[in-house]
């Protein structure tokens, strides 16, 4: 084992912005703040001193071993050489930084025995859950760096639908084992996989958090990947995150999150397999990132109904910039759980390469919370199946498109504290090619969207425009050259200007 120097004093993490200011939008007449970065003693130790990298050797403990040694140094960086480290769930500790060097993959195991139940409490809600692979919890001064890979070993866990693969690859995944259900479209990893849904569902609704109770379906508990709760300072650079059991990277009521030129690489076919949710967290920058994934690209949340409006913490003062995202359902995304509030985003210089939906902007009844001060500019699309900006405010049910399916100013629903509100959302030189939909604006009759501009957007695609129940949107130097149907259709819009360009 290496020796750990005493160390005099504290330095930043070599090639990382100690803060930065943001250019102001022409849209907008405030800057983020700062975002601060970690501060990571200068300590070093190898995981060799520890375990080994022979892809066989299991290095939970050595892991473990490595990060109580550097803690009681007062913290430093664990470096992961090139080889393939097996190993359960990692915990993160504070002032310590994960460094793992190009060469190197850290392998997780696909035995869901490793990762125990455990019950989590997010300001006083708690539940079950499998344990992360990668977890942390009131921490601060935390990174994951370097130019290695981390599997999340999902596989092990998620079920697969048939319209999802090849002919070639549906037929080679029946041959690997697991089962079918009885239609035959979706193959399940286990039979409990199969067959926990209804019982996990039966254990929440009683609020159980007996972790025994939990156990006949431990394996329908698929856990985020990467999942940070109340840390502070955090960065993520460099590294690639692949093949999660379910959302790959979660922080959750973060202070100063810092994701730069990280990689997401998980398969069209990965159930939920969000590449990114940033979850009512404070001061964030996303840079520089690359993701290609089965489930939303980049996506802002802040809890769920009631228990989001409870905690009512906002993601908010985020910048999102220089971005790449290939798969996903959305490019970007806005919710659905946003329950807690969305303010203050900048969201510039991404491309979207095939998204299912281009800017996705999503809520329905029930949920409650305000998404406002959304300034987006700069936006590049290409060959979007779905929409290239979607506004939809009945996600997950039906809505009307006019007074005759059932909607009638008689029996709308009241505005509540659960009617969710999206205002003051701007969108600045967008341009999509290719698209089936070019611009769905869907409010609710009872709240409609509010204040929403779009300037300097150019789109093709196979149909045009459709906004309803909005108030207040303005078009400005918009064009929209549509193959099929009308350019623009209407429904309960006021006090708006909607001129689209030749």
């Amino acid at each position: 084992m290496i020796l750990i120097p005493q160390f005099s004093g504290r330095t930043r993490l070599v090639g990382i912005f100690i803060a930065f200011t943001v250019a102001v939008s022409s849209a907008c007449a405030e800057a983020l703040p700062v975002v601060a970065t970690p501060v990571i003693p200068t300590n070093t130790l190898s995981l060799a001193d520890f375990g080994r990298g022979d892809g066989k050797t299991l290095n939970t403990v050595a892991f473990a071993q490595a990060f109580a040694a550097l803690t009681a140094h007062g913290g430093g960086k664990l470096i992961v050489p090139p080889g393939i480290w097996l190993t359960g769930p990692i915990r993160l500790r504070s002032n310590i930084e994960l460094h793992v060097e190009r060469g190197a993959l850290i392998q997780f195991s696909r035995d869901y025995e490793l990762y125990p139940l455990t019950v989590t409490d997010l300001k006083g809600e708690k539940e079950v859950n499998s344990t992360s692979p990668i977890s942390g919890q009131d921490l601060a001064n935390i990174a994951i760096t370097g130019g290695g890979i981390i599997d999340g070993g999902g596989d092990a866990w998620r079920m697969i639908k048939k319209d999802k693969l090849s002919d070639n690859d549906w037929k080679a995944l029946l041959k690997s084992g697991g089962m079918l259900n009885e239609k035959g479209d979706t193959w399940y990893p286990t039979r409990e996989i199969m067959t926990g849904g209804k019982a996990l569902e039966s254990l929440r609704k009683s609020g159980s958090l007996n972790v025994a109770d939990y156990e006949p379906v431990h394996q329908t508990l698929r856990p985020k990947m990467l999942r940070l709760i109340g840390c502070k300072k955090v960065l993520l650079a460099d590294v690639t995150f692949q093949n999660p059991p379910n959302w790959t990277m979660n922080p959750v009521l973060c202070e100063d999150v810092s994701i730069l030129n990280v990689q997401v690489r998980n398969s069209p076919a990965a159930q939920n397999s969000d590449a990114l949710d940033l979850e009512s967290c404070r001061r964030a920058v996303i840079r520089g990132c690359i993701f290609d994934t089965g489930d939303d690209g980049i996506c802002l949340k802040s809890g769920m109904d009631a228990v989001g409006r409870r905690i009512g913490a906002p993601t908010e003062d985020v910048l999102i910039e220089k971005c790449v995202v290939y798969h996903a359902h959305g490019g970007f995304t806005i919710g659905s759980e946003m329950s807690g509030g969305v303010r203050n985003v900048w969201i510039r210089d991404c491309l979207f390469l095939g998204t299912d939906i281009g800017l996705r902007f999503k809520s329905t009844r029930g949920r409650g919370g305000v998404v406002e001060k959304i300034y987006v500019s700069n936006i590049n699309m290409i060959n979007i199946p779905g929409d290239a900006i979607n506004f939809n405010l009945y996600y997950g049910g039906k809505s009307p498109l006019d007074e005759t399916a059932g909607e009638s100013k008689n029996n709308l629903p009241p505005v509540t504290e659960a009617t969710p509100q999206f205002r003051d959302i701007h969108l600045e030189n967008i341009l999509c090619r290719g698209a089936q939909n070019a611009i769905v604006l869907q409010g609710l009759p009872e709240m409609p969207l509010h204040n929403i501009t779009l300037k300097n957007v150019a789109i093709t695609s196979q149909r045009g425009v459709f906004v309803t129940d909005a108030d207040g949107i303005r078009f400005e130097n918009v064009s929209v050259e549509n193959k099929t149907g009308n350019a623009l259709t209407q429904v309960r819009v006021k006090n708006s200007s909607l001129n689209l360009r030749p």
